[in-house]
């Protein structure tokens, strides 16, 4: 159990009370020379986590992650085609799961690339072919999950898209000034053999240089990550991804661990 002052050189201890609620030392008791103007609270039981983002003593954010619930989007799967529709421009995509999962022609990233005009599912895939693919939607009621081809990997200040080669910037930042300073940061911050593209994201426009640079290193290691899972033999998750916004680790919101 950690708290942690992002902004400030300041961390102290949480305690656990006997109904498990976190607690923290009296502010009297810390040096009064530094001010914590953002905390982040984590509390890890058998059965959950919790994490709070707090700002001047306000709770900003609360993320909850229970161990029976967890969810699979983001989650990287080698799966195998059992059986394209052509009639609904879909697949069924056998993935390990109890329920096959469901993949649209227009999450299909092969079919829309380099401007190439669209071509019908049943010219990209056939039934028995392998296929990397990254759950979007959870499963459902009596629906499978929902998948995209397209494989991406969300950081604290950046969207990491291997397949791509552009730098795009988040809708919410205004002004092609300062869309043009964000890409030319990046661009400066960005190793010279480093492949695939980038979405800027909000947080970014406040980001110091080394910030932004550790969530670039982060992304490429999950990106080598998803390059190795394609050996994997299918149906098998390859990477299994627990995405926090709140950026409880000090680089990225995307904790990623390889699967046995």
């Amino acid at each position: 159990m950690l708290g942690r002052a992002t902004k400030a050189c300041v961390s102290f201890d949480l305690e656990m009370d006997r109904e498990g609620v976190m607690s923290e030392e009296s502010p009297s008791e810390m040096n009064q020379e530094f001010v914590m103007s953002e905390e982040i609270l984590v509390n890890i039981t058998p059965q959950e986590t919790r994490v709070a983002v707090l700002h001047l003593g306000a709770v900003q954010e609360l993320h909850i992650e229970r161990a029976q619930c967890r969810g699979l989007v983001s989650n990287l799967y080698m799966g195998r085609v059992v059986r394209v529709l052509p009639g609904m421009q879909s697949a069924f995509i056998d993935i390990g799961l109890e329920r096959a999962a469901f993949l649209h022609v227009a999450d299909i990233w092969e079919a829309r690339r380099n401007g190439e005009p669209e071509r019908p599912i049943e010219q990209i895939l056939h039934e028995g072919q392998n296929l990397m693919v990254q759950v979007i939607k959870d499963p459902i009621g009596t629906k499978g999950a929902r998948l995209s081809t397209q494989i991406s990997f969300a950081g604290r200040y950046l969207v990491y898209l291997p397949q791509e080669t552009h730098i795009g910037i988040s809708q919410k930042i205004e002004g092609e000034e300062e869309h043009e300073h964000l890409r030319k940061r990046l661009h400066q911050l960005m190793p010279a053999d480093i492949t695939g593209g980038f979405i800027v994201r909000t947080m970014a426009e406040t980001a110091e240089d080394v910030e932004m640079q550790a969530d670039i290193d982060y992304l490429r290691h999950c990106g080598a990550a998803s390059r190795r899972a394609e050996a994997v033999r299918p149906p098998a998750c390859c990477i299994r991804i627990s995405t926090c916004r709140c950026a409880c680790c000090a680089t990225s919101s995307t904790a990623i661990q390889a699967a046995s």
